[in-house]
């Protein structure tokens, strides 16, 4: 199966189902991955080898219903996870699909935070995120809206009640990277948001990030930090949902 084109995708769900099985390339890269994971550690000592989940067969299908996008989960350990964009250059049928929550306030801006320095990306500007594991498998499937909520709880302090989500998901596709992006609207101000989201990371004594940010328009956005595929997708929703 070919690699799904990169570009945005609207889908009405995801239909992904928790198929475990060898990676060949896990295996044959064995003695590389490791070389890679110590050189990783040596630069984050706070990273952490566990389980994480990556998708096989990724397609996107015409339904009644709307488009869904389907596909296979496999667990792996977050070496391997690394090691699929620092060495898995011909690895097409792997991708690092992964939910985000799009948080909006009542005032119309977008709420991201900044990675804090002892994670993978630090200093950079993500919505609350992360790829799914183990605890995202219920049965045969992996659901990422309960990803999604989970991460939305621990990153930010805000709940899947405080947040509901909006209808459907917006795909962000480049290469490997499948993000699935959930609209989460809050009855709150951005200041409030802010300051609510201020006193959480404050308790944490580990957070994932440093602070938030709110983006009332493509003229908040910072284009050194924030990843392009969010840059995409912040734009076009200020195109079709000015703020105010």
């Amino acid at each position: 199966m070919s690699r799904l084109k990169d570009g945005h995708y609207l889908v009405a769900r995801l239909e992904t189902a928790f198929r475990p099985g060898p990676w060949d390339f896990a295996e044959r890269e064995a003695e590389r991955i490791a070389a890679l994971w110590a050189q990783a550690r040596k630069q984050k000592p706070k990273l952490f080898d566990g389980q994480v989940l990556l998708m096989r067969h990724a397609e996107i299908v015409a339904t009644p219903d709307g488009d869904v996008l389907r596909g296979d989960f496999f667990a792996t350990n977050f070496r391997n996870f690394l090691a699929l964009f620092a060495l898995g250059a011909g690895e097409t049928d792997v991708y690092n699909c992964f939910s985000m929550a799009a948080l909006r306030t009542r005032d119309g801006a977008f709420l991201l935070g900044e990675m804090s320095a002892h994670t993978l990306n630090a200093g950079q500007i993500y919505f609350a995120a992360g790829t799914p594991d183990l605890s995202d498998v219920f049965g045969a499937k992996v659901d990422l809206g309960a990803s999604v909520a989970r991460e939305m709880a621990e990153e930010t302090g805000f709940t899947a009640a405080e947040a509901p989500a909006g209808e459907g998901w917006s795909l962000q596709v480049s290469g490997a990277k499948i993000a699935c992006i959930q609209s989460r609207l809050l009855s709150l101000t951005a200041e409030q948001a802010l300051a609510r989201g201020a006193e959480f990371l404050a308790r944490d004594n580990d957070p994932e990030f440093t602070r938030l940010h709110a983006v009332f328009g493509p003229q908040d956005i910072d284009p050194a930090r924030t990843p392009d595929f969010i840059q995409t997708f912040l734009r076009e929703s200020f195109a079709a949902q000015p703020c105010g």
